[in-house]
């Protein structure tokens, strides 16, 4: 008897696969703007529409706000929803993302620290994380498929 065994991929290794189709195509290039007030980092990322995100790991919990924009979101722990400004929520440590940008989107994170060096607050904030190939022929299409056909909350 001789049987194929089918190794379906982890969802970690499906966002690792789709970063890696990501960074084949042309680049988007968002830096984040980082404001500091007493006792809080701010991050800032504009991200344009028809964008797709992959974000960082992250290692803590706090809230973010989506001042401008459409987004469809992707987490392990939801699924895809549909985020519009004005909108605010809590990001749970371990949480990866991936966005599809379907408006101009304006998306800040808040930290509590009162560090001001944006290296030393990133270790703190993000989860290092080496991105391991997989196979994407057939997730793309199904991904964007949701992206697209998803209703707006």
């Amino acid at each position: 008897m001789n049987a194929t065994a089918t190794i379906e991929p982890t969802a970690m290794q499906r966002v690792d696969a789709i970063e890696i189709a990501l960074a084949q195509m042309q680049p988007c290039n968002l830096e984040p703007e980082h404001n500091f007030i007493p006792g809080f980092y701010c991050r800032t990322l504009k991200m344009p529409q028809g964008a797709m995100v992959v974000s960082k790991i992250h290692k803590t919990q706090h809230p973010y706000t989506v001042t401008k924009g459409h987004a469809a979101v992707w987490t392990e722990q939801d699924g895809v929803v549909q985020i519009k400004a004005p909108f605010s929520g809590i990001t749970q440590p371990g949480t990866r993302r991936v966005l599809y940008i379907h408006e101009d989107c304006e998306w800040t994170t808040f930290h509590a620290t009162d560090k001001l060096d944006v290296a030393e607050i990133e270790a703190d904030i993000i989860q290092p994380h080496q991105v391991q190939a997989f196979e994407i022929a057939e997730l793309m299409p199904q991904l964007m498929e949701q992206f697209n056909n998803m209703e707006d909350i």
